[in-house]
């Protein structure tokens, strides 16, 4: 009888679980909270291009240039330099550094690459529509790799195995390496760069994806109004926002960014947001529980009592996730005809 008796209450805890599971599930959803897809089908069709369709040769080539630092004047630069795959998509720093280690003159920090499919727009400004657009930005960029457009598509044309794998890529065009290919090319790889997490398990019905701390942090997640801002697949990333909205910012003083035209920033995407502080435009904050004790006050006109923040970032550890497995390419070599490292 007695232990009829406790098997009936391991079963019915198994019960209420299941359903507090199923209700919390339903609550993200309908908070606009959605995972990244399962089926590989599913998930192609959400970040592919139909201006830009990913195939395996552009993604050999794009990962290439991904980590090839000729594209940047010194030769010392890389795509990889600012958003490092092996830490969370980011340099680590507060504001980025770049050509003769200048700072980024806005004190801008470097959002990371990991999820970036998921951004509406890209840069904080949100002034590109694309990751094809956005990758040959900081090429040409003084501050960050300092490239002119000429001399980087001289540089990868005097490389005869990049010639060949751009003609492969882009067939029936008579000059196939150019700043916007080379754009396409790189974009295409950063769209697979998508990290499932727990959160994404138990969204797909993994009621133990989650512990019983990031279940109740998702739920002040969404009591408290994060995802007014924070939904989507990213978890962000789909919309600009007037920032601050409600409170000033403590440490709006450090550099001179503002927004947009309209004072609009980009929504940050919050997937492995443990790994890819300090946080905001200006890297200002290390701490992840400030940050979101900031964004309470700044953006909800709320203050966070320590149990909340702490309950938050809970959920937050749960974005943390699994990172594809890139291996560091073989570049192919300069020829004599490659332009040398310019370091003025």
């Amino acid at each position: 009888m007695k232990l009829l008796k406790s098997a009936a209450l391991i079963l019915f805890g198994f019960s209420v679980n299941a359903v507090a599971a199923e209700d919390l599930v339903k609550k993200a959803s309908d908070a606009g909270l959605k995972p990244i897809p399962q089926n590989h089908a599913e998930l192609f069709k959400l970040i592919d291009n139909p201006d830009n369709p990913i195939n395996k040769d552009k993604l050999d080539l794009g990962k290439k240039l991904y980590f090839d630092p000729r594209l940047s004047k010194s030769s010392l630069i890389s795509c990889n330099t600012c958003h490092n795959l092996a830490m969370g998509g980011v340099d680590g720093i507060p504001a980025a550094i770049g050509h003769k280690w200048q700072h980024n003159p806005h004190h801008l920090n470097s959002p990371t690459v990991y999820n970036s499919v998921f951004n509406v727009k890209q840069f904080w400004d949100g002034r590109s529509p694309s990751l094809e657009e956005q990758a040959t930005g900081p090429i040409e960029a003084g501050p960050e790799m300092a490239m002119p457009a000429g001399l980087a598509v001289e540089r990868i044309s005097s490389i005869p195995d990049y010639v060949n794998s751009f003609r492969r890529v882009f067939p029936g065009q008579q000059n196939p390496v150019t700043l916007e290919n080379i754009g396409k090319t790189i974009g295409a790889f950063e769209r697979t760069l998508v990290t499932p997490s727990r959160f994404d398990a138990f969204m797909h019905g993994d009621d133990d994806a989650l512990n019983a701390k990031e279940k109740e942090g998702l739920k002040v997640f969404i009591d408290k109004g994060c995802t007014s801002c924070h939904n989507g697949v990213g978890i962000g990333g789909g919309s600009l926002q007037k920032f601050p909205a409600v409170k000033p910012y403590k440490y709006a003083s450090l550099g001179d960014f503002v927004g947009d035209a309209s004072g609009m920033v980009k929504v940050p995407l919050l997937r492995n947001v443990a790994e890819t502080g300090p946080y905001f435009h200006n890297g200002a904050v290390w701490d992840l529980n400030e940050a979101v004790k900031i964004m309470g006050e700044t953006q909800l006109g709320v203050t966070l009592t320590d149990q909340e923040a702490n309950s938050i970032v809970a959920f937050l550890d749960s974005l943390t996730g699994k990172k594809p497995d890139v291996h560091y390419p073989v570049l192919p070599a300069s020829t004599a005809k490659t332009p040398k490292p310019q370091a003025d």
